[in-house]
C-alpha cells in the first residue's frame, strides 16, 4: 500500500501524454511538484523511564496540477506522500509498538495528502475534495506542516476577491485527516473567514469557525506594518469568543458546550535584519464545575505557537498565558537565526499552582547555496518544567533537516 499511492501519482503525470486524441483532451498543461524531507529528531525527558528518541525520518510527497476535459477553469490536484523511518525505530512513533521510547508522532504512513477539483470562475475559485487549509496565522486552521504527514481536510471550499482588498472565503468540512494513519474523523464543520485590507498599516480578519460537536469561534484580528525610522514593526492583535457547538457530528457529542476566550498581541520589528519582538497570548482556563472550558484550537498547526517542545498544543484546565521574546538575524544570504524565550502561567490556578514553566527556543535555517529548492534547518527547544501537576519536567529537544522541492 505505501508504495501503491505513489505509483498511483506516477501513472498519472503520464495521463496528459497518453488520454488525448481526436481533439478530446483529458489532461493538460500538467505541472508537477514534488519534496523531499529528511529529519533528525532527538527528545529527552527529565527523570523518564523512557529512553531518549531518536528518530531519523524522510517525507516525499509527488504531485500533480492538471486543466480538466479541457473546460476553462476546471483543473485537479493530486499528491502523493509518505513518511518512512530510516535505519532502526528508536522512538515512539505512536503506531510502531516502540512504547518504551519518548514519542516522536512521525507514524509510517502513506496517502493521497491532497486529492481535489478546482473550479475558477473570474475572481471565484472553488475546491472540493480532500486538501490543505490553512488560514491566517494557522492558529485556528492549519496543515501542521511541522510534523512529517500534514493535516489535509475533506472538504468543499470557496474564495472571493471580487472586491479589491476584501478576501471572502467559506467552507464545508465533512473530514479530517490528521497527521496519523488513522481513518479520517467524521465531521460537519463551516469555516467562515473574511479579511479586508485598508493598506499596509491595518488588514481587519473576521472569522467564525464552527467546529460540530466541539464548539464556535468567533474572532476578529487587526494586523500589518509600521515603517518606523529605520524599522518596520509588524504587529498583530487579536480577541475571540468561544461558545456552544451549533452543529453535532453523528456519534459525537451533541449540543456540545463551551465558554471560554482568547487574546493576542504581539510585534516583531525589524531594523536592517535585526529582529527584535515581543508577544502576549492569553488562552482562557476554568476550575471544576464553573461551567466554562478551557480555550481550544484542536485543528491549529499548534507547533507555530507557545514553544516549539510542544508542552501547550492541549491547552492546560487552567488556561495559558504565554510571554514572549524574540531576537534575531536575517539576510537573504546568511539566513535567518532566532532564539524565543516564552514565560508560561496559567490564567486559574490548577491545584493552587499556576506556573507552567518557561522555554528557550533556538533557530537556524537557511538555503544551501548551489542547489535550487534546497535548504537546511538547526532547530532546538529547551522546556524547563513549572511546579503545575504534569508540567514539572524538563524537555528538550533537537532538530536537524533537510528540505528539497521541486
Amino acid at each position: 500500500m505505501k508504495k501503491l499511492s505513489l505509483s498511483a501519482v506516477a501513472v498519472l503525470t503520464l495521463l496528459p501524454n497518453v488520454l488525448s486524441a481526436d481533439g478530446f483532451t483529458l489532461f493538460s498543461d500538467a505541472k508537477f511538484n514534488g519534496e523531499i524531507r529528511p529529519r533528525y529528531e532527538n527528545v529527552s525527558v527529565e527523570d523518564s523511564a523512557k529512553k531518549d528518541a531518536n528518530a531519523f525520518t524522510v517525507r516525499a510527497t509527488l504531485g500533480v496540477e492538471a486543466k480538466l476535459l479541457g473546460i476553462d477553469g476546471l483543473s485537479m490536484k493530486l499528491d502523493g506522500t509518505t513518511v518512512q523511518s530510516i535505519g532502526a525505530e528508536n522512538y515512539n512513533s505512536s503506531t510502531n509498538g516502540q512504547t518504551g521510547y519518548e514519542l516522536v508522532k512521525d507514524p509510517e504512513t502513506t496517502r493521497f495528502s491532497q486529492a481535489y477539483l478546482q473550479y475558477t470562475l473570474g475572481k471565484t475559485t472553488a475546491k472540493v475534495g480532500r486538501q490543505i487549509v490553512n488560514l491566517d496565522n494557522q492558529r485556528f486552521i492549519g496543515s501542521v506542516d511541522w510534523r512529517q504527514m500534514m493535516q489535509s481536510f475533506d472538504a468543499a471550499v470557496v474564495s472571493n476577491t471580487s472586491i479589491n482588498n476584501l478576501t471572502l472565503i467559506g467552507g464545508y468540512v465533512w473530514g479530517i485527516k490528521g497527521i496519523s494513519n488513522l481513518p479520517s474523523s467524521d465531521t460537519d464543520s463551516i469555516l467562515l473567514n473574511g479579511s479586508y485590507k485598508v493598506n499596509n498599516l491595518i488588514k481587519i480578519t473576521a472569522y467564525e469557525y464552527m467546529l460540530s460537536s466541539l464548539h464556535d469561534t468567533i474572532g476578529l484580528s487587526l494586523t500589518g506594518n509600521i515603517p518606523v525610522s529605520i524599522a518596520k514593526i509588524d504587529y498583530r492583535a487579536e480577541y475571540a469568543s468561544q461558545g456552544d457547538a451549533s452543529r453535532d457530528t453523528t456519534g459525537g457529542v451533541i449540543n456540545a458546550k463551551a465558554d471560554a476566550y482568547y487574546y493576542n498581541l504581539d510585534a516583531l520589528a525589524n531594523i536592517s535584519g535585526i529582529l527584535a519582538g515581543v508577544g502576549y497570548e492569553f488562552l482562557s482556563g476554568h476550575t471544576a464545575g464553573d461551567d466554562k472550558t478551557a480555550f481550544s484550537t484542536p485543528l491549529a498547526t499548534g507547533h507555530k505557537f507557545n514553544g516549539w517542545a510542544d508542552k501547550f498544543l492541549s491547552t492546560p484546565i487552567g488556561g495559558l498565558c504565554d510571554t514572549s521574546a524574540t531576537v534575531g538575524y536575517t539576510s537573504k544570504g546568511l539566513g535567518k537565526t532566532m532564539v524565543v524565550y516564552h514565560d508560561f502561567k496559567t490564567d486559574v490556578a490548577i491545584a493552587g499552582k499556576s506556573d507552567l514553566g518557561r522555554e528557550w527556543d533556538l533557530l537556524y535555517t537557511n538555503a544551501i547555496p548551489g542547489i535550487k529548492g534546497l535548504s537546511g534547518l538547526a532547530k532546538a527547544a529547551y522546556y524547563q518544567g513549572g511546579d503545575v501537576a504534569t508540567y514539572t519536567k524538563d524537555v528538550n529537544k533537537i532538530w536537524l533537516q533537510l528540505d528539497y522541492k521541486f
